[in-house]
């Protein structure tokens, strides 16, 4: 069985399997994967299991070792994530406005989510919810100009 596929099903265990145990079973299911990716998955289980302080080191190590396409971009949201957590969300803010601007793709959405919530924790609530509207709009069934007028109309 190839490691991506070992990765999938592990994961798809996630709510079976014992919080304490599953960053182990992701160590196992990696085995041959690029270090990066490894580095990443790693990361994620320690993240998912409530221990962003393991999991910070763990996706600087990934991104270090230049891990690359989606991986990369979900490893700088999940590192921004658990920045903010520990309590450093300029970081966060830093990261995730880097990474809003750096191109476009089908996680543009998760980024701007993630942003928002660092703003909030800066003070910045007005342009969170800006940016949260702003991402939402697109969404909609109706309504989307209405409401991306409003989320500009927040940062006056």
């Amino acid at each position: 069985m190839e490691w991506e596929q070992r990765v999938t099903e592990v994961w798809a265990r996630f709510d079976e399997v014992p919080e304490e145990d599953f960053p182990a079973l992701v160590e196992s299911a990696v085995e041959g994967a690029p270090p990066a990716v490894a580095a990443f998955e790693l990361a994620g289980a320690f993240d998912s299991t409530g221990h962003p302080d393991r999991a910070v080191p763990l996706y600087r190590e990934a991104l270090d070792l230049g891990l690359t396409g989606e991986h990369r971009r979900r490893a700088v949201i999940q590192l921004a994530s658990s920045l903010r957590n520990l309590g450093q969300p300029e970081v966060a803010v830093d990261l995730l406005t880097a990474e809003r601007d750096a191109g476009s793709d089908d996680l543009d959405d998760a980024v701007r989510a993630f942003l928002a919530l660092a703003l909030v924790d800066v003070g910045r609530e007005r342009e969170a919810v800006s940016l949260a509207l702003g991402a939402l709009a697109p969404h909609l069934p109706r309504y989307q100009r209405s409401l991306r007028d409003y989320a500009r109309e927040l940062l006056g």
